[in-house]
C-alpha cells in the first residue's frame, strides 16, 4: 500500500511530535525532512556539496536539534540547488510501499502534492517560542525568551518569503492550530484524520 501523510508547519508547532506518533500508530515509515536540512547546515563548507554528499550518519549527529542547527537549516533551505539535491530522496521516501509520514515545510505543496492526507500544523509565534525556550531549559537557558521569540519570528519570515518552496499550507491541507492544545489532543486529531482517510480508501 502506498499512502502518504504530509505534515507541514513552522518551527516548534508540534509537527515532529505529531508525525512520529502518527507513524507509530499506523506502522508507517517516518522522515523528518528538516533533519536533512539541519544536517546540511551543520556540516559546514559549501551547502550544495554537503547536500549532494549527505550520508545516513549525518542524520544521526547529536547537534541537529540545537537552535543553531535550526537557523542553519533555514538558511541552506533557501538555496535552490540544496533543495534540488534533496528533492528526489524525499519524493521516493514519500511514495514508498507500506505508507510514509513526512514532516517539513513543503511536503504537501512540493514534495508530495498527491499525498492522501495533508496537515498544516501551526501555533502562534509566542507559543512556539515559549515551547522552544522551555526545551532549551527555560529560566536556565542560555538565551532569554525574548531572544528565542525574535529568532522564531526571523525564521518564520525567512521560510515564508523564500522564493523557492515558501512555507504555506497546501490548498487542500487541514490546518491544525496547536496553540491551545496539548500534544495528546493534537495527536488525537491527526490520528483521527488519517484513520478517516484510510477508511475512505476501503
Amino acid at each position: 500500500m502506498i499512502f502518504t501523510v504530509a505534515i507541514d508547519g513552522p518551527a516548534a508547532a508540534g509537527k515532529g511530535t505529531i508525525s512520529r506518533a502518527v507513524a507509530a500508530e499506523f506502522g508507517f515509515a517516518h522522515l523528518d525532512t528538516g533533519a536533512l536540512y539541519r544536517a546540511v547546515g551543520v556540516k559546514g563548507g559549501d551547502p550544495v556539496t554537503a547536500a549532494r554528499g549527505l550520508e545516513p550518519t549525518d542524520l544521526a549527529r547529536d547537534d541537529l536539534r540545537t537552535l543553531e542547527a535550526g537557523q542553519a537549516a533555514s538558511r541552506v533551505a533557501a538555496i535552490p540547488e540544496v533543495r534540488a539535491a534533496l528533492l528526489e530522496f524525499q519524493k521516493r521516501f514519500a511514495r514508498r510501499e507500506g505508507g510514509a509520514v513526512l514532516d517539513g515545510r513543503d511536503i504537501g505543496t512540493v514534495i508530495c502534492p498527491e499525498a492522501e492526507v495533508k496537515l498544516f500544523v501551526t501555533a502562534s509565534a509566542a507559543v512556539r517560542a515559549r515551547r522552544r525556550w522551555l526545551e532549551l531549559g527555560g529560566e536556565a537557558a542560555a538565551q532569554p525568551y525574548a531572544a528565542v521569540l525574535a529568532e522564531v519570528e526571523e525564521r518564520d519570515a525567512r521560510d515564508r518569503n523564500r522564493a523557492d518552496a515558501p512555507l504555506r499550507p497546501a490548498e487542500d491541507a487541514v490546518v491544525l492550530d496547536t496553540s491551545d492544545l496539548d500534544s495528546a489532543a493534537a495527536v488525537a486529531q491527526a490520528v483521527a484524520l488519517v484513520a478517516a482517510a484510510l477508511a475512505a480508501r476501503g
